[in-house]
């Protein structure tokens, strides 16, 4: 049990390390140039030697990510306490917000331009607009998908419908919740990177962008590669954060 136990710890790194070695061998055997496709060697001699600008860059990104992501929770979790707890409301709501859904946030960040000009605004809004769904669907999912007979039975014991969404449906909806926060977060930096290479004037998009248009692959790799770092790093966090508070929900992580 402990043997697999660790290895299920270790499965990742393992993955990783065959994959990067794997990468390694083919870009040598077939002289791939770096300008085509970088070796992870290449990416990361880049790394080391402009690792001051690709801070710099990552913790703008960071935290511009981190203030559209914050006020996708607050607007996610209000949209989706008003759809989950009304039938009424998911009907007239739902169906508009997966149209909205449905719209490339590419074709959004010009028309953020216009609005706020070229900066911090289009990249808080695009990571907001690409993040909130998820949070809002998970929330309406977790109280719209409430029992029946539980909530008759707490009806019957005098719980007010305002006791019964509140005191059980949240609590029941935070693994939904923990879920939807995971994945937002990866959109929510997705989104920033779009804004930044489109609309941006600093930032990891935007370095990337620089870094491509004069054909610096491993320097570009590189953003990339801090970009997925920082994802990870954060939905490890959430991760964290769920098995703490909702250990309920995970009895067979309970042994662990």
């Amino acid at each position: 049990m402990k043997i697999t136990r660790r290895m299920e710890r270790w499965s990742p790194l393992v993955v990783l390390a065959t994959a990067l070695l794997l990468w390694q061998l083919i870009v040598s055997v077939f002289s791939i140039p770096e300008y085509i496709f970088p070796s992870p060697w290449q990416i990361a001699q880049d790394f080391v030697a402009f690792k001051g600008p690709l801070l710099a860059a990552a913790w703008k990104t960071f935290w511009v990510t981190l203030l559209g992501f914050a006020l996708s929770i607050f607007v996610g979790v209000l949209l989706g306490f008003v759809i989950g707890s009304s039938r009424l409301a998911y009907t007239a709501l739902y169906p508009l917000m997966v149209a909205f859904n449905a719209i490339p946030k590419a074709a959004v960040v010009p028309i953020l331009v216009v609005w706020f000009g070229i900066g911090l605004g289009p990249g808080i809004l695009t990571a907001f607009l690409i993040s909130f769904f998820p949070i809002t669907v998970n929330i309406a999912t977790g109280l719209a998908t409430l029992e029946p007979e539980l909530e008759d039975v707490l009806r019957v014991l005098g719980a007010r419908r305002w006791d019964v969404l509140v005191k059980v449906g949240l609590p029941r909806s935070m693994p939904y919740f923990y879920g939807s926060l995971k994945i937002a977060i990866t959109l929510a930096f997705v989104g920033t990177v779009l804004a930044e290479m489109t609309a941006g004037d600093s930032g990891i998009g935007y370095l990337m962008q620089t870094a491509g248009s004069q054909q610096r692959m491993p320097l570009a790799f590189a953003g990339l590669v801090t970009i997925g770092a920082m994802a990870m790093a954060m939905y490890e966090l959430f991760s964290w954060v769920e098995k703490r508070t909702t250990a309920w929900a995970h009895r067979g992580s309970q042994a662990d």
